[in-house]
């Protein structure tokens, strides 16, 4: 009975007061305004709102319930009634049906009431199968539960190439009985079994369908929703994982060389059918083209004829080569030429390839099946080597008198006429530091003083070292 629509048309209005406009500071949730004689109580504001005032520092009160009359309970009980919300009373049933007999109309039964509520409701689950019989093997299936009347069918899942037929009905659509009989005369009647209902469709759970047993692995999230809603049933617990392992194949390993040719050259022909070269880094090629590190040696056999042999490694740093060449010497019995030629060799020591790492002196590698012990090296290759101590620590001074510091005390190292390199090694394995031949070949170069006479040895300057470590 009260006029509806707008109230006030977009304007500006006075305060009550009739000093000035009534603007956003005159507006709260749960304060009262006066608009032309009619005072309004402000229950709440929308989000926007909200989201202004507090950009402008100003906190507004929570929302405030709606004031509501006897009218609208009555309406709103009224309405929930009619769409189903709430159940009728049982005089209201008694009364309804009473009044659909008196006018003619048919008795509407459970199955059109079950119907007309859950038209178009499906539960949808994953299920599989397996087939245990001569060349059987795993099924997947997709169930569906319709709510409407209590039917099921079931679908398969099929992956591609599965090598069966896309046939995509395993069940067509009817009731899923729990027992199931074969009828010997065509036309008999049988009688009905129990049928199944949602509340036996239960993931981790199986059911027999015409003797086969499908166990329930999954469900989509409406239906989980639906068990949770109505039946209070948590259908996540059950979830089975049927992700199937990776399959993992053995790396066959290729066949051992067999020492005729390159390494890479025979492992090449092993993977492609038509083989290529392999390929070369050409940076490095570039960047070291020519480089060649130097290390003279001499033979370890025990050999009484092997013992005056001189030779000389030569790592060429473009290719990670390796070569060995002997030096004539005078009355050895041994010609002087190439006894290793240019190639990749294996580290007997490591089972890798020769690296630059591998060779320094006093080092005693095995090459040609000959055990060659490194006594010193050239001046470019110790440049070289000094020139990249993060590579080669042996190489680097101050590496090399860092591990002297705990002989800092020993008056002989203190000593400023030096001391020599035998004397120090001996020192330093007694402190349980261990000094290898390149490291003294590098305290020399950078702290040694030259012998006074041709019968001495050169000598260490010890306090020199401290120094530079400390």
């Amino acid at each position: 009975g009260i006029a509806q629509g707008s109230f006030l048309k977009r304007q500006k209005v006075w305060r009550e007061d009739g000093l000035a406009y009534i603007g956003p500071d005159d507006l709260r949730v749960g304060s009262e305004i006066t608009i032309f004689g009619r005072t309004i109580h402000i229950s709440g504001c929308d989000r926007f709102t909200r989201w202004f005032f507090e950009q402008n520092g100003i906190s507004l009160p929570p929302e405030e319930p709606m004031v509501e009359d006897e009218w609208h309970k009555t309406y709103k009980l009224r309405k929930s009634i009619e769409k189903g919300q709430k159940p009728l009373t049982k005089a209201q049933v008694e009364a309804k049906n009473l009044a659909k007999f008196m006018s003619g109309a048919p008795h509407v039964d459970m199955k059109f009431t079950q119907f007309a509520l859950n038209e178009r409701k499906v539960l949808r689950f994953k299920a599989f199968w397996d087939d245990h019989t001569p060349y059987g093997a795993r099924m997947y299936f997709i169930i569906h539960y319709f709510l409407a009347d209590n039917t099921v069918e079931i679908n398969m899942a099929q992956c591609r190439n599965s090598g069966r037929d896309a046939y995509p009905m395993f069940m067509k659509r009817g009731p899923l009985s729990k027992t199931n009989q074969v009828l010997a005369v065509p036309g008999l009647l049988a009688a009905e079994g129990q049928i199944y209902y949602p509340q036996d469709f239960l993931v981790g759970a199986s059911i027999n369908v015409w003797g086969r047993k499908l166990v329930i692995y999954d469900c989509d999230d409406a239906t989980q929703k639906f068990y949770k809603e109505y039946l209070d049933i948590d259908q996540r617990k059950g979830c089975i994982d049927v992700s199937e392992k990776p399959v993992t194949h053995l790396k066959l390993t290729p066949v051992p060389h067999t020492g005729v040719g390159r390494e890479e050259d025979s492992l090449i022909n092993c993977q492609m059918i038509q083989p290529k070269p392999p390929k070369v880094d050409l940076e490095r090629l570039m960047l070291y083209h020519g480089e060649i590190l130097r290390f003279e040696c001499k033979m370890m056999n025990g050999e009484p004829e092997d013992e005056l042999r001189r030779l000389v490694i030569a790592y060429y740093l473009a290719d990670d080569e390796v070569a060995v060449f002997e030096v004539p010497v005078r009355n050895s019995g041994h010609m002087g030429g190439r006894f290793s030629e240019k190639r990749r060799m294996k580290n007997p020591d490591t089972g890798e390839y020769f690296k630059i790492g591998d060779l320094f002196v006093g080092q005693t590698v095995t090459i040609a099946a000959q055990p060659l012990q490194i006594t010193r090296a050239d001046e470019h290759c110790l440049q070289y080597l000094e020139a990249h101590p993060d590579e080669f620590p042996y190489a680097s001074p101050v590496a090399c008198a860092r591990r002297l510091l705990p002989l800092a005390a020993d008056p002989e190292v203190q000593d400023e006429r030096g001391i020599e390199p035998e004397r120090l090694k001996e020192l330093a394995a007694k402190a349980g530091v261990s000094l290898i031949d390149h490291e003294l070949v590098t305290l020399l170069r950078h702290f040694g003083v030259p012998p006074e006479s041709e019968d001495q040895q050169p000598r260490i300057i010890g306090p020199h070292a401290l120094e530079c470590a400390g």
